[in-house]
């Protein structure tokens, strides 16, 4: 662990990029997931308030109910526009340039949700809600790319874990500025759902003197010197020649093969596996996640997603079961509360770190931008069905619905285990070279990982696809 740390104080640019791009990127989705529980009363009175004024109708408590579970739904619309808008703009304007436009979306969010109170008009924050969500959709696809693409390789696992400490940051803070005691009052509530708005002016004014992705500089602009000069800047100057000549390896790998889109991602047979690890690593992604450097670094993303599911599977056959107990026994409600602890825990030292930045980690280049949109959709698709799903399934199967997570968990876990490489300090031709390795059919003559003839094979083939 002290050798990481010191790596990463050798890399004084790459500590400041973490902060910079964090509380622009995933800090403003995990402020936005928690923000509206503080001032969801406040928010309803205002709906009422309105439709009175206006109409001169009084709204029932279902009437109002709808609304809200409407303003508060409108943020996961937005995102998964922001997602499927996000690769494009990345692979046409670059990282940096992305994230930048992108906090003038949640500044104009941050303004309309300032004046609702004032303007008397629910509406205002149901746009400031879709703003946010665009901002976090997008945020979400170019934030992991940009801060592992400016990262040492040997550190990229140790800074990828970061993405979701902002995240869990972001909740963290809306959270603790929506007590009465901070912004959760009635005069002052506006203030905080506007806070998003500030993280964003915050960003827009930091970020310029940060340089661009330099593996988009080598390996979408072609601009040689601009790379080690970012790379100098980022890292220190030192001989890089060994991190330019892997980029350089891929350059030469795809210098024949534009991005690709989500569809052509999709049917590409040659990341086929790559593609549905994605899908089996997001698909049970919709919980908190904490800080899980020190064993990420010592241990290797496999073995971390796979412990962390097991975990978490017999964590939660122990919560059916006293959940279930707890009406017999008066003790064991405490009992449930250590185990949603240790879930957590278990979440938080596998699933939560290891899995925002894999996209960018097993895709190469031209991939990478369609594979972070699906992962992102993924997330935001999720979201949306378990607000809707979860409270019918707790009023039908009341404590047997953690079952249904159960069997996502093991699928998950078991996938992990049998299907997908170890992506620790290796490069994305590697990657993909060992996934073509596990998942050759039998008989196949194995091929050689990692040569130039068979790397130029495999591409020729994706350009006739």
């Amino acid at each position: 662990m002290p050798q990481f740390l010191t790596l990463l104080l050798e890399c004084p640019l790459v500590i400041v990029a973490i902060f910079v791009t964090g509380i622009g990127g995933t800090f403003q989705y995990g402020f936005c997931v928690s923000v509206m529980t503080s001032p969801s009363d406040f928010i309803k009175e205002l709906v009422n308030k309105t439709c009175l004024h206006r109409y001169g109708v009084s709204l029932d408590k279902s009437q109002v109910s709808l609304i809200w579970s409407f303003t508060v739904s409108i943020f996961c619309l937005g995102g998964l526009l922001g997602t499927l808008v996000a690769g494009p703009l990345i692979t046409t304007f670059g990282r940096k340039p992305c994230l930048l436009l992108n906090n003038l979306l949640a500044i104009i969010g941050a303004v309309l949700m300032l004046f609702s109170q004032t303007a008397m008009s629910f509406e205002m924050i149901m746009a400031g809600r879709f703003l946010y969500g665009i901002n976090s959709g997008v945020s979400l696809s170019v934030h992991p790319i940009y801060i592992i693409e400016c990262t040492p390789k040997r550190l990229r696992l140790m800074v990828g874990v970061t993405i979701a400490s902002c995240m869990s940051f972001g909740k963290f803070s809306g959270q603790l500025l929506g007590i009465s005691e901070l912004l959760g009052t009635e005069e002052r509530w506006p203030w905080l759902l506007g806070f998003n708005g500030f993280a964003a002016l915050l960003q827009l004014s930091t970020l310029p003197f940060l340089p661009e992705s330099p593996r988009f500089l080598l390996l979408d602009k072609g601009d040689h010197q601009a790379c080690e000069k970012a790379l100098s800047r980022l890292w220190g100057n030192k001989d890089h020649s060994m991190e330019v000549e892997e980029m350089l390896q891929e350059k030469a790998a795809l210098q024949n093969v534009r991005s690709h889109s989500v569809m052509e991602l999709i049917r590409d047979q040659s990341v086929r596996w790559q593609l549905i690890t994605i899908i089996f690593t997001f698909t049970p992604l919709q919980l908190c996640g904490i800080n899980a450097f020190m064993t990420i670094e010592n241990t290797g993303k496999k073995v971390l997603l796979f412990r962390g599911y097991a975990g978490m599977s017999a964590t939660l056959i122990l919560l059916t079961i006293t959940l279930y107990l707890q009406t017999h026994i008066s003790w064991m409600p405490y009992c449930s509360m250590v185990l949603i602890f240790i879930f957590i825990f278990f979440f938080a030292g596998g699933p939560a770190g290891a899995t925002a930045p894999l996209p960018g980690e097993i895709f190469t280049q031209s991939f990478k931008s369609a594979g972070y949109t699906i992962a992102c959709t993924i997330n935001w698709a999720g979201l949306f069905v378990l607000g809707m799903v979860f409270p019918i399934l707790v009023e039908k199967l009341d404590y047997f619905c953690f079952l249904i997570f159960l069997c996502f968990c093991v699928v998950c876990g078991l996938y992990v285990w049998f299907n997908v490489p170890e992506t620790k300090n290796r490069t994305a031709l590697e990657i993909a070279a060992e996934f073509r390795k596990m998942h050759s059919k039998p008989g196949e003559p194995q091929r050689e990982i990692n040569t130039k003839h068979e790397v130029n094979k495999t591409q020729t083939n994706e350009t006739k696809f």
